[in-house]
């Protein structure tokens, strides 16, 4: 079990790894071997998400979720398989715990007397500006 938050735990099982030729680094290596990594995780049928959480994480995949709801995140960063395999899995996690944190609804409120004085002061004086700029007849040339 992998523990995303205190509520909420993956199972192993449910990830999908497959090994895939980086375009990364590693030099005359690269062309040979597979290092680059291909984690898959269904998102919309995964029961330990809350429904929310599973919502905003399908948003915030973003084009990485397919129809299907298969999350994929690809990692070749790094010249070893290893490696790229725990950054595609730290990855994951922090977008899991993104799409954990319930964003908190904007409270609607009043602009006040002082915020409303100062922005008419500062369209009085761009007005007064342009004026300026006009020619001494009022009219442009």
């Amino acid at each position: 079990m992998i523990a995303i938050t205190q509520a909420i735990h993956i199972d192993e099982t449910k990830l999908e790894e497959r090994f895939i030729r980086s375009p990364g680094p590693g030099g005359q290596k690269v062309n040979k071997v597979a290092t680059a990594v291909q984690l898959r995780f269904d998102v919309a049928h995964c029961a330990s998400l809350p429904e929310d959480v599973r919502e905003r994480l399908i948003r915030l995949g973003g084009r990485r979720v397919s129809s299907e709801g298969i999350l994929t995140i690809e990692a070749h960063r790094h010249r070893t398989r290893e490696r790229n395999r725990q950054d595609a899995l730290d990855r994951l996690i922090e977008l899991i715990r993104r799409a954990a944190h319930r964003p908190t609804s904007r409270k609607a409120t009043r602009p006040t007397r002082a915020s409303k004085e100062r922005r008419l002061a500062e369209k009085r004086e761009r007005s007064a500006l342009k004026r300026l700029r006009s020619g001494p007849t009022g009219k442009e040339s």
